[in-house]
């Protein structure tokens, strides 16, 4: 029997088959690490740039922890960018002996202009670097971020992002599943796409960007997710996003659901802007020049598209039971079995993943949650599509002040997570 609304429901119903399929095979590939041989001798000049708004609590940190990483401290320079500050910043970041920029612009405002005006000044210097790398004042870096970024540069890598690592998965649920669900894509979407020979994308942080890349193409991304934009505007040239699975950063995660919410609206805002400007250009070339990595990168731009009309689906699903308006090709098209072992799969992969890196049992406990979290992204994507149009920046305000120390002591289990909290009390 045939249904009107066929002509809908058909074609949806073969969209959220090919994605489903597509990301499902895609993860397997987690598990068969792409066989390397690295170069361990430093060679490459780094500029490192912090962006940093009213981050006093810690940017010293993070200047600090640079500064002993584990590649000649010649061969790089620290600069921060104190971004519209209103507290001491600037002061605390040249006291741990960073460069710093002062900017002032309430008209441009975020991190892709900061970054955009920060890399015409360093364009300007007497020292040319081989890369530029980016991070979050918020951040912790592990000592040997270097020497693997200088590894890719060195192999011919031009644009490549850094393992996003939390430096507070246990702090409460919402960093717990946050973390959980940096380290799932991780492995399942990053390294797995890296080890097929498709591009990542940039994550804003913990990301290394060839300075010849920069100088020929500029910078020009400063929407809501700058990294996301660079990504596609380098991809459009050839050039993809490489990963680089141990060079690792560890980032602050949110502590409360509605610091969560508004961070993650502000990505979903962002994608939908870039979907809507680079779709159209991708898909020609990538059509056109048979490439399957920048036809990927327009999957990629497709997903929040993707979860709005599989939830619709599934509401539509719900009808269905009682009132049949539409011809249902799924089950003919995927037998149950496969059908069963998606569904397994996507709350298997996850269990995997933490059981590999070891995770604490604080954040097992957090995973009882971490669907909540995932399905949390419906609402906050139908508003990334109703605002995103709106371009005004959102700051999360950052307050861990934790040392790298503290993060490895508390990841090699030396001390308790008391002693842990307590060190920090006595701080």
């Amino acid at each position: 029997m045939n249904y009107i609304f066929d002509y809908v429901m058909i074609p949806l119903q073969l969209i959220i088959v090919f994605f489903t399929l597509y990301y499902f095979i895609i993860a397997f590939f987690c598990f068969w690490p792409k066989k390397e041989t690295k170069i361990m001798t430093p060679k490459s000049t780094f500029a490192i740039i912090i962006a940093a708004h009213n981050e006093e609590q810690v940017i010293k940190h993070l200047v600090e922890n640079i500064q002993v990483l584990k590649y000649p401290r010649e061969l790089y320079d620290i600069f921060v960018v104190a971004d519209n500050c209103k507290d001491n910043t600037a002061k605390i970041a040249r006291s741990a002996g960073a460069i710093v920029y002062e900017r002032f612009n309430l008209e441009e405002r975020g991190k892709g202009y900061a970054m955009e005006w920060m890399f015409a000044k360093l364009f300007k210097l007497p020292r040319n670097y081989d890369g530029v790398i980016i991070f979050d004042a918020d951040n912790l870096v592990h000592e040997n971020f270097l020497l693997e970024m200088n590894s890719r540069l060195c192999k011919g890598e031009q644009v490549i992002q850094g393992y996003l690592d939390s430096k507070n998965p246990d702090d409460t649920w919402i960093s717990g599943t946050f973390a959980i669900s940096f380290w799932v894509v991780n492995h399942i979407w990053h390294l797995a796409k890296y080890n097929i020979g498709l591009s990542s994308v940039l994550g804003g942080t913990g990301m290394c960007i060839s300075t010849a890349v920069l100088r020929k193409f500029g910078w020009g991304a400063t929407c809501l997710t700058e990294d996301m934009e660079f990504t596609m505007k380098v991809l459009l040239e050839g050039i993809p996003t490489t990963w680089a699975h141990d060079a690792i950063v560890y980032d602050e995660k949110p502590l409360t659901f509605t610091q969560a919410w508004h961070q993650r609206k502000r990505w979903a805002q962002g994608h939908f802007d870039i979907a809507g400007r680079y779709i159209p250009r991708m898909l020609i070339e990538g059509i056109k020049q048979r490439d399957l990595r920048i036809l990927d990168g327009v999957f990629h731009l497709l997903q929040p598209y993707f979860l709005i009309i599989s939830t619709l689906f599934v509401l539509s699903s719900s009808v269905y039971t009682i009132i049949p308006f539409y011809t249902n090709i799924i089950n003919k098209i995927l037998p149950v079995e496969v059908m069963t072992a998606i569904g397994i799969g996507q709350y298997l992969f996850p269990v995997i993943i933490l059981a590999k890196i070891g995770v604490s049992r604080k954040t097992w406990f957090y995973s009882i949650f971490y669907p909540l979290f995932v399905y949390s992204w419906i609402p906050i994507t139908i508003l990334g599509f109703l605002h995103r149009n709106e371009r005004e920046w959102s700051h999360t305000v950052h307050t861990r002040s934790i040392s790298y120390k503290d993060v490895l002591l508390s990841q090699n289990n030396e001390f308790s997570k008391e002693d842990f909290l307590t060190k920090q009390a006595v701080k």
